[in-house]
This record gives C-alpha cells, structure tokens and sequence, in this order.
C-alpha cells in the first residue's frame, strides 16, 4: 500500500542519514539481509513453523471450546448468569502473570505455549461469540416458535446459523490475538519459536534481526487474516445480496 511504500521510504531515509545509530535503527537492507541468513541457513523456516505450530493449536482449541459456551451464553438467560461472570471476571487478569503458574502446571514445553495462546483468547471469544448470538433478532426466534419447533431446533437451525457471519467475524478477530499472545508465551522458557529468537537476538543486540522477525511476525498475521476475510467471503457470499 501507499503507506507502507512511503514508511519505507522514511525508515531508509533515517537510517541512511546517519542521524540514529545503525544499533538502534538497523537500515532495510541490513534488516533483509539478516533474513535472507535466516532463510538460507533453514532457522527462520523452523522458528516460523514452530510458531504457526502453537498458535494454531492454541487457537483452535480455545475457538473448539468456546463456541458451544458463547452460543448457550448469548441464547439461554440462566447460562448467560451462571458464566459470563466469571469470563468477565478472569479476562481482565493479564495473562502475562500466568506465565510462571503454567509452567508450574505444565512445565515449558509447548504445552505451556499453547496453554498461554488458550488463556489469552478463551475467555475473549466465548464474550464475543455470546454477544454475536445475542444480535439474532428475536424475530426470527419468533417465527420458529411459530412454526412450533423446539428450543434446541430454534437454536440449531435458526440462532446458529443466522449467528455464524458475527461468530466468523470474531474468529478473525482473536485469531489476532492469538499471534499477540505467542510472543509473550515464547519469551520466557522457550528453546525455539519467533519470540524466542528474539529474545536471543536482544541479548546479542541484534536490532536487525529483531525489526525483521517483528515484520515477520506482521506478515503472518496478515496472511492468516486474509485467508480468513477470503474464506468468510465464500461460505456467508449470501450477505453480499
């Protein structure tokens, strides 16, 4: 885009101009040539399917969990009282102080990755997915008590899937998070992964190593972000209408 061309531009600009030391501000050239080493040397392409690895697994075990529970939340009054309480109540406790209870719990293998990337998207999308099924007009409930199904036909044929554009949506959204939360789970006991070279270049004050991996990081999550975007367009091609 024409922001990211004139933020290169910029960034070129300053490192070239001798105005910021090359430690601080590495320039683009030296940041990709880093990673062509990376690349060539075969450690980005582990690092990076290690960490796709345990971003995925995280995710989509906490999206596998939390969608029956958001849904029950947002449709069913006496779930919404007895849960959402304490969803609200533990998701705004930073996961980062759970760092050393997981690996008390789970040691640091990546168990604990996943169980951080989980914590830190769980309790999020059950709040979102409970908020998309509350958004289904209680016309449309209505016309299926009209037609005298029941409630878990209600549910099943009318709430969910008038729901799933909304829950889709949500899905895209903590998918992000769950790229936020992989570097705060590879930061601390970790022996491979993005965040975890990243901490070992800090140590050996490798700026440009570290500005690289942080563009890398952004390029996956935008990668993921528009799969996501392209396959919401197929399956919901009905809403273009």
């Amino acid at each position: 885009s024409r922001s990211a061309i004139e933020s290169g531009f910029s960034w070129t600009a300053v490192s070239t101009s001798g105005l910021v030391r090359p430690l601080f501000l590495p320039s683009p050239i030296s940041v990709g040539e880093k990673l062509i080493d990376q690349a060539v040397n075969g450690q980005l392409w582990t690092d990076i399917a290690v960490s796709t690895y345990r971003v995925m697994v995280g995710y989509l075990l906490a999206s596998v969990i939390a969608i029956p529970i958001g849904v029950l939340c947002g449709s069913i009054p006496r779930v919404e009282a007895a849960i959402e309480p304490i969803m609200d109540f533990i998701r705004y406790m930073p996961v980062v102080a759970f760092v050393p209870l997981t690996i008390l719990w789970v040691g640091t293998d990546d168990s604990q990755k996943v169980l951080i990337i989980f914590l830190g998207t769980f309790f999020q999308q059950v709040l979102l997915f409970a908020d998309a099924v509350r958004r289904v007009p209680v016309s449309y409930r209505n016309l299926g008590a009209t037609l005298g199904l029941s409630r878990s036909q209600i549910l099943l044929r009318i709430v969910l899937p008038s729901a799933l554009p909304r829950i889709w949506d949500a899905l895209r959204i903590s998918l992000g998070w769950a790229w936020t939360w992989l570097v705060v789970a590879e930061l601390v006991a970790a022996t491979s992964g993005m965040g975890y070279r990243i901490t070992q270049a800090q140590r050996f004050l490798e700026t440009d190593l570290i500005i690289g991996y942080v563009i890398i990081l952004g390029l996956l999550g935008l990668v993921f972000d528009q799969i996501m975007r392209a396959l919401g367009r197929r399956f919901f091609r009905y809403l273009k209408g």
